[in-house]
């Protein structure tokens, strides 16, 4: 059985890297043997993640780079991994000492934290996407070294290095291969100078669901938004889209985050706090019943998604979706097909395409089927996870086929 070493920061549930991995690992555990190492336990699922692995190694991903690399040198001479499978890990001494080792290395990137300094390619004040490639335009006019950093509903201002995220991705670049999620982040890494050859598309396919409820698309024409209230996923945008239409709606907002007071406020003043309910946070078997009953879901992101999967999943239940063109959403946000992809941040065409659906259940389930269909071909589970593990044993024999034929 070849062996593997996943990097992540996270060990257990989190958020999509996380998740990630906690769908794909155990199809990956059953082919290979997978060493974990890891900075901090969740412990949020951690004990069914531990039930398929070999073992898993916590260290400090915030040591000092000299002393990360020659303590990353020895967990790998213990391990002697004949792959290394990264996905967060931002040390630089450990990401040299991963290169050194020899065998295959693999990133997968789940978002933009590589090669900006911001992490969300996008100007916080002006909400423009960012188009550059990572240099001096960082420093300016971005002013990207004084960064705002999400602690749950709070921030706080944090310095980063240009230095270090210039260092960041020179490493990463001399990984064998780059997984990405979506063909905009395929394409933001070649701006970045990557060599298109190296990167391969692996979106983050959710698990299937065999279950599913048939959609009612309830009269109370229900619409939903189910992610984290930050000002990067554009709820004040819906929000001032839905103030515009005259049609009846509820709009049922599930989750949290540092945007959520102001998100609030803004429906408080536009006197729409019965058509806009904030629910926080419930069980993804509540969530799928809401689901049922919705007319359709909403992904009105400002900045640059990598892919945005709540996406696939409203289009999995059924639900075509709304959103702006904003990074990998247009992917699978197919105008027409699976929902409607709105120019980015123009308010008004967005109200126009909610009022034609909130008036129209015809279109509404036409729009839900063709983009289930799409969603569950492009993005079938069988057929990632098959590509996925497939790709990763073959990187692997590779390797023990040349030290074979090395000795």
């Amino acid at each position: 059985m070849k062996s593997i070493l996943l990097v992540n920061e996270r060990f257990g549930r989190y958020s999509g890297a996380e998740q990630h991995i906690y769908v794909t690992l155990p199809y990956i555990a059953k082919k290979m043997a997978v060493s974990f190492l890891y900075n901090e336990d969740t412990g949020k699922d951690s004990q069914e993640l531990e039930s398929v692995i070999k073992e898993k190694i916590q260290y400090d991903f915030e040591e000092k780079a000299h002393r990360a690399y020659s303590e990353t040198w020895k967990i790998l001479q213990q391990i002697q991994p004949q792959m290394i499978y990264v996905h967060k890990c931002m040390n630089i001494g450990m990401l040299q000492a991963f290169r050194d080792f020899g065998c295959p290395l693999i990133r997968m990137q789940h978002d933009h934290d590589m090669y900006c300094m911001r992490s969300y390619k996008y100007n916080p004040i002006s909400r423009k996407i960012c188009t550059k490639k990572a240099g001096i335009a960082c420093l300016i006019p971005c002013g990207a070294s004084l960064n705002r950093e999400r602690q749950g509903e709070s921030s706080r201002l944090v310095w980063r290095s240009y230095s270090k995220q210039m260092q960041q991705i020179k490493i990463n670049k001399s990984f064998d291969e780059v997984f990405v999620v979506s063909e905009y982040m395929k394409q933001e890494l070649i701006t970045q100078g990557f060599h298109k050859s190296k990167i391969k598309i692996f979106p983050p396919v959710p698990l299937p669901k065999n279950d599913l409820p048939i959609n009612s698309y309830s009269d109370e024409n229900i619409i939903i938004f189910a992610t984290q209230i930050i000002r990067g996923k554009g709820l004040d945008c819906l929000i001032n889209a839905l103030a515009l239409v005259k049609t009846n709606f509820k709009l049922y907002v599930f989750g949290s985050g540092s945007h959520k007071q102001y998100c609030q406020e803004l429906v408080r003043s536009l006197k729409m706090e019965d058509k806009i309910i904030f629910k926080g946070f419930v069980s993804q078997e509540e969530l799928s019943a809401i689901y049922g009953s919705a007319l359709f879901g909403a992904v009105p992101s400002v900045w640059p998604e990598p892919i945005a999967t709540v996406g696939l999943e409203f289009l999995r239940h059924g639900l075509p979706v709304i959103g702006f063109d904003a990074g990998g959403i247009k992917d699978w946000l197919i105008n027409d097909q699976s929902g409607y992809l709105i120019p980015w941040m123009n308010i008004e065409k967005m109200a126009e395409k909610i009022e034609l659906m909130l008036n129209n259940k015809k279109l509404v389930r036409k729009l839900g089927a063709s983009g289930r269909e799409f969603v569950n071909t492009k993005y079938n589970f069988d057929n990632y996870i098959e590509r996925l593990v497939n790709h990763l044993l073959d990187k692997a024999e590779s390797f023990v086929s040349h030290q074979n034929l090395a000795v």
